[in-house]
C-alpha cells in the first residue's frame, strides 16, 4: 500500500521510547529489550499499529514486537500507540517497533527469541505467480517464524483475500503446522476478542468477507 511521506516522521521515531531503528543489535536479546521480562508475541507488517496498540494495552502480562519496513507506517504506529495507551492512562512499557524487510527477519530473530505468537493481518496477496514467495504466508518464510516461535505456538491470520487464503492453508500444512481453527467469514462468527483493524473495516464495509485462522507449530 503507497502512503504519503510525513516530515515529521524521522524525528518522532528518534525520540520514541519504544521504537528501535536497529533491530539486529537485539537479535537473541529480544526479552531484555523491555523494562520487564513478559512472555512476547509479535505483529509481522504492524502497518498504521491500531491491531498492537489495542492488543498491547489490552494485555499487560505481554510483550508485543511490531515490525513494519515502511518509516512513515512505523511514524503513524508509534503515533496510535501513544493515543490508545494515553486514553487509558498506561504507560507504554510493552510494546516495541522496529523496522526490518519480513523477509529478512532471521536478521533480528533467532532461537533465544522465543515468541509465543505470531499475528499476521491483511498483508500484501502478490497475487502474480511469481511473486507467492514474497508472501508472508509462504512455506519458505513459515520455515524462518519456526526459528523463533515457540513449539506449540500460533500464528494467528486474517485476510481479505481468498485466493491468499486457499494458498496459504496449502502453506500451513506444507510446513507443518496444524490449522486448529479456520473461517471463511470472521464476522459472522462470534469472536469477542477480535481488534478489528483499519484494512478490516475498509474491506467489511465493501461486503468482502474477512477470512481467519490459527495455525499452531
Amino acid at each position: 500500500m503507497r502512503i504519503r511521506k510525513r516530515s515529521w516522521t524521522e524525528k518522532e521515531l528518534e525520540e520514541a521510547k519504544f521504537y528501535i531503528d536497529t533491530p539486529q543489535e537485539n537479535k537473541g536479546k529480544w526479552k531484555s529489550a523491555f523494562q520487564v521480562e513478559r512472555p512476547m508475541q509479535i505483529e509481522l507488517g504492524c502497518g498504521k499499529g491500531q491491531f498492537i496498540a489495542n492488543l498491547g494495552v489490552r494485555n499487560a502480562n505481554i510483550n508485543f514486537i511490531g515490525v513494519d519496513l515502511i518509516d512513515t507506517m512505523l511514524g503513524l504506529a508509534k503515533r496510535n500507540v501513544e493515543e490508545v495507551y494515553v486514553s487509558q492512562n498506561k504507560e507504554i512499557d510493552n510494546v516495541i517497533l522496529t523496522r526490518c524487510n519480513i523477509e529478512q527477519i532471521l536478521t533480528m530473530m533467532d532461537e533465544n527469541d522465543q515468541v509465543e505468537r505470531i499475528y499476521i493481518n491483511f498483508c500484501n496477496p502478490w497475487p502474480r505467480g511469481k511473486h507467492h514467495k514474497k508472501r508472508l504466508t509462504h512455506t519458505r518464510q513459515l520455515e524462518l517464524y519456526k526459528t523463533f516461535l515457540k513449539p506449540g505456538g500460533e500464528i494467528h491470520f486474517k485476510t481479505d483475500d481468498d485466493n491468499l487464503f486457499s494458498d496459504s492453508l496449502h502453506y500451513f500444512e506444507e510446513a507443518g503446522f496444524e490449522i486448529i481453527w479456520k473461517t471463511y467469514d470472521l464476522h459472522s462468527e462470534n469472536v469477542p476478542d477480535n481488534i478489528v483493524t483499519e484494512h478490516e473495516t475498509m474491506f467489511f464495509s465493501q461486503g468482502i468477507k474477512i477470512k481467519a485462522l490459527i495455525a499452531k507449530r
